[in-house]
């Protein structure tokens, strides 16, 4: 049975300045906990349905074997999926200004669903490492953790002031801007820098110095912009191919 102080403590940790102080996150669900059970990362405890349990016996991490009705108080899911994991932090990867491959760079994203796919999407075209805006959405925020579908396993992270950043760098910064080269006429590069700005923003002003490379997805109808994550699919597609 759980106890009142094992919820209180849950139900804490989908709070950012909890995750911080503990360095802890959340995750949920069959397929986040088979891969993290997986991956390098360290499990504090599980809380599984007895239906999981049962076939995870052989498990050293700590679990705690918990009714439906208990899951579903401490899930952040609406349809909670047998199996909840609080996991350690890993700390971020820090990139110098030596860049040997693509890198993916985002200025204010805010939407957690937007983070989590635009992950996956890196993991998909092999992008591993993303640097982020000290104002982008947290990495470790349960619906990033959820919308990633575990790709957050295999790209790194790293939130720092851009500017400081980007006039470090000795590679191609491109940047997905409204008015910019249509990506079709970039050439192909080994390694560089892709921005994508926020949602309702784009890229602030104070990084247009740092593009060698503004870049448009050429648009045919009346929308005004792209979501942030769909305009990234493109781009990349277009920019790494597979």
């Amino acid at each position: 049975m759980l106890s009142r102080n094992e919820v209180k403590y849950i139900q804490s940790l989908c709070h950012k300045k909890q995750r911080t102080e503990d360095g802890l996150f959340l995750a949920e669900g069959v397929k986040i906990a088979d891969e993290i059970l997986a991956s390098d990362y360290t499990i504090k405890k599980i809380y599984a349905t007895e239906a999981w349990y049962s076939q995870h016996k052989a498990l050293t991490v700590p679990v705690k074997v918990i009714t439906d009705a208990e899951l579903e108080r401490i899930s952040q899911l609406q349809t909670p999926n047998e199996v909840l994991l609080v996991v350690e932090q890993k700390p971020e990867t820090i990139l110098n200004g030596q860049i040997h491959d693509w890198v993916l760079v985002l200025d204010g994203i805010q939407d957690p669903g937007n983070l989590g796919t635009i992950i996956r999407i890196a993991d998909w075209f092999g992008i591993q490492q993303i640097v982020c805006s000290n104002d982008t959405v947290e990495w470790y925020n349960p619906k990033v953790i959820q919308s990633t579908m575990g790709s957050f396993l295999r790209v790194k992270h790293w939130y720092t002031p851009l500017p400081t950043w980007l006039q470090q760098v000795k590679v191609p910064v491109l940047g997905a801007v409204l008015n910019g080269k249509p990506v079709q006429q970039i050439q192909k590069y080994n390694h560089a820098i892709l921005v994508i700005g926020s949602e309702g923003k784009g890229i602030r002003p104070e990084l247009f110095p740092y593009l060698t490379e503004p870049v448009t997805i050429v648009k045919k109808g009346g929308a005004e912009s792209l979501n942030a994550a769909v305009a990234s699919g493109i781009l990349i597609s277009h920019l790494i191919g597979i």
